[in-house]
């Protein structure tokens, strides 16, 4: 199914869309292993597809693509006069475990 939803065409003969599957696939099934959620599910993947999009388009380096992750997750677990960051359907001990992860 993700193969479809990707649109890959040539999985077969592509490495890249071969290793983008792979990363997906795995990175679907940890959050289901984790009970999460639709919305977080959702979360997640869009977080995947962030960190990826900031190594093979913007060339960010390690630390700064850390850096980034940590602005996303700022704010998981406060009031919501004081978040910053947008994925606050996670509770605290899951973005532990998200960052963990990845």
């Amino acid at each position: 199914k993700l193969e479809e939803f990707l649109n890959f065409k040539q999985l077969k003969t592509s490495l890249k869309e071969a290793i983008l599957l792979d990363y997906y696939t795995a990175g679907f099934w940890w959050a289901k292993e984790m009970n999460f959620s639709l919305i977080q599910l959702s979360g997640f993947m869009d977080l995947l597809n962030f960190l990826l999009e900031n190594l093979s388009d913007k060339h960010m380096t390690l630390g700064d693509n850390l850096k980034e992750l940590g602005k996303a997750m700022a704010g998981i677990g406060e009031t919501a006069s004081e978040r910053t960051g947008d994925l606050n359907f996670f509770s605290i001990e899951q973005a532990k475990t998200v960052i963990d992860y990845l």
